[in-house]
This record gives structure tokens, C-alpha cells and sequence, in this order.
């Protein structure tokens, strides 16, 4: 069961369309996966809609003579809505998205449609990470998919700046428990931990800075940090 997801602040922006691509894709995938997150977003649109139909209509847009059209200003609003979503039953064409798949170490996974026609990059491996980066142009956020490996993990550290990780497929674990395919977790400077997994997992990681290791010789880990940023 899903446990984390977007902050309302998030969602919120992601419906007014503030955000860079890489997060605005970090929700519209945990969406696909979260009935509750696709609920508010709905909810989140209808207002959205509604405010702007609303501002429209202050505005004299049907003007007769310098008068607003009589038959516009005694429609009600559901009325005025009903009319620009009439159609004449139409059914609409069903389009069937071709599946893409990555492959990791062997271990074979299905993108989620939202990834579907985003450019990969070559994948890097280092120990049991693996990494192909998502080209989306912006600078210094970095997207990734990253794979851990059955049994591998990443050593404790915290962030310099902001990391989203959104679990794609299977599962892993760190000082705040167990996440599972769909969870979306936020995290900054305030978090520490070291997340591990015992059969492998897939991720979709946004970050704006390099990961700060804090366990060890931290310039001998700095290899590890590059990569997965």
C-alpha cells in the first residue's frame, strides 16, 4: 500500500503548471499509480476550471448593442457548462500506448507511459547501481532512473539540496521503513538515511545537488555521489 505521497503545495503547483518537467513527471507517474493523488488532482482541476470559467464570465465577452446578451447573463453557470461540453456521443478513439522496456543487470521492467518518449542516456554501472539518465534538459536538476541490485544499497547520507524518489518497482527499505512501488519521497537537507534493498528496486530520482555522504572517508564515497546525481 502506498504510504507517501506529494505535498498538496506540489500537486497544487503541478496543476497550475509551475513545475520543471522532471517533477511535473515524478507526479503524473505516482498519479497513474494513486487513486487518492489522482482524485485530488481532479478535484484540484475542477476548481482550477471553474475560477478561470468564472473570471470569464465577469468579462462582457457577448456584448449586444454595449449590453451582455440577455440569454448569456439568465444562464446559470452548470448551464453555460453543459452547453460547451455537449457532444454529439462521439465515442472517443481508444489509444493503446506501446509498452517500453529497460533492463537492468537482467532484471527487466515496463516504464511507466509518462517516461514512454523521454530520451535515456547510456547506462552506467557502478557496484550494484545502475544508472541512465533522462535527458530532459534543465540544468542542474538531474532525472534518473536508478536500479539497486538485489542486496545493495547506498551509503547513509543527506542532501545538499532537494531529491525526489519515486519507487517504480519493487522495494526497499531505510531508518523510516519499508517503500513500495508508487511511493513518492521528498527529501532535503533535514533527512538523513541509507536505503537498502534485499531483491533489487527501480527508481525515478530528481535532485538538484549532490548527495553528502556521512559515514566514512566522505571524498572516497564522492565517486558514488556523482553517479547517482
Amino acid at each position: 500500500m502506498i504510504k507517501h505521497h506529494p505535498a498538496f503545495a506540489l500537486l497544487k503547483s503541478f496543476v497550475d503548471g509551475d513545475l520543471p518537467a522532471s517533477l511535473a513527471a515524478g507526479i503524473a507517474i505516482h498519479a497513474d499509480m494513486c487513486q487518492l493523488c489522482q482524485q485530488k488532482i481532479a478535484q484540484l482541476t475542477e476548481q482550477v476550471a471553474e475560477t478561470s470559467f468564472e473570471q470569464d464570465l465577469l468579462a462582457p465577452s457577448v456584448v449586444i448593442d454595449n449590453k451582455v446578451s440577455p440569454e448569456v447573463s439568465e444562464m446559470s453557470f452548470d448551464e453555460i457548462i453543459d452547453q460547451i461540453t455537449a457532444t454529439d456521443d462521439v465515442e472517443p478513439l481508444k489509444v493503446i500506448p506501446e509498452e517500453r522496456l529497460i533492463t537492468f543487470k537482467g532484471m527487466e521492467y515496463t516504464l511507466p507511459n509518462t517516461l514512454r518518449n523521454m530520451e535515456l542516456g547510456r547506462t552506467a554501472q557502478i557496484g550494484k547501481l545502475s544508472r541512465a539518465r533522462i535527458n530532459l534538459g534543465e540544468g542542474e536538476i538531474h532525472t534518473n532512473l536508478l536500479h539497486i541490485g538485489p542486496g545493495g544499497s547506498i551509503p547513509e547520507h543527506t542532501h545538499k539540496g532537494f531529491e525526489l524518489t519515486l519507487l517504480l518497482a519493487g522495494t526497499f527499505a531505510d531508518e523510516q521503513g519499508e517503500y513500495v512501488a508508487g511511493d513518492f519521497i521528498m527529501l532535503d537537507k533535514r533527512h538523513q538515511h541509507q536505503p537498502a534493498t534485499e531483491h533489487g528496486c527501480l527508481c525515478y530520482t530528481v535532485a538538484n545537488d549532490a548527495l553528502h555522504f556521512t559515514q566514512g572517508i566522505n571524498k572516497l564515497l564522492n565517486p558514488i555521489g556523482a553517479f547517482i546525481y
